[in-house]
């Protein structure tokens, strides 16, 4: 995905939740409790973070780096769909991941 329109397109149809919903989750002991992290905040927590800031920001004020990492999160919510677990997914650490990366799977 080279083109920033492509990246974009990408992202809006990889992160389904909005801004407000997803810094509702982040906030939740549920959200903190996934990921890795070598620090106080988990990779998928910080992202989710970031996914904030950029769905608030003008498309013509986005930067490469924001691209960069837009193109991120659609190669996350991509790999971690291909490893859905079997059964009900509505409380497992799977879906919390997910849901840090900006994408609930419950959502249709």
């Amino acid at each position: 995905m080279d083109d920033q329109v492509e990246i974009r397109t990408a992202f809006r149809d990889a992160v389904n939740m909005e801004p407000a919903e997803l810094e509702e989750w982040l906030a939740t002991d549920e959200s903190k409790s996934v990921g890795d992290s070598d620090e106080s905040e988990s990779t998928g927590h910080a992202s989710g973070r970031r996914i904030v800031e950029i769905k608030r920001t003008n498309v013509d004020e986005l930067t490469d780096d924001d691209h960069d990492h837009m193109q991120k999160v659609v190669g996350y919510v991509h790999r971690h769909l291909a490893q859905r677990p079997d059964g009900d997914i509505a409380e497992t650490r799977w879906r919390y991941s997910l849901m840090n990366w900006g994408h609930d799977p419950t959502k249709t």
